[in-house]
């Protein structure tokens, strides 16, 4: 009767350590979801800022700016 409690115990703390690792690894499965996510959104942002920027330039008349500058 006691191996009988032992194997039961020993089944029950396998179980809790694979759910513990279980749950371990969901926690890490989302911690790598949402950086991802934040690495795609600074990207998209930095790129719609690289091309505001891009196109504001294209827009500043240079020249003007390099006549008054040298008088």
């Amino acid at each position: 009767m006691r191996n009988v409690e032992r194997l039961t115990s020993l089944k029950s703390e396998l179980l809790n350590i694979f759910m513990d690792m279980e749950v371990n690894e969901h926690k890490q499965r989302a911690r790598n979801a949402v950086q991802r996510s934040l690495r795609a959104r600074r990207g998209i942002e930095f790129y719609q800022e690289t091309k505001r920027l891009s196109e504001h330039l294209i827009e500043f008349p240079i020249n003007d700016f390099l006549d008054e500058n040298t008088h």
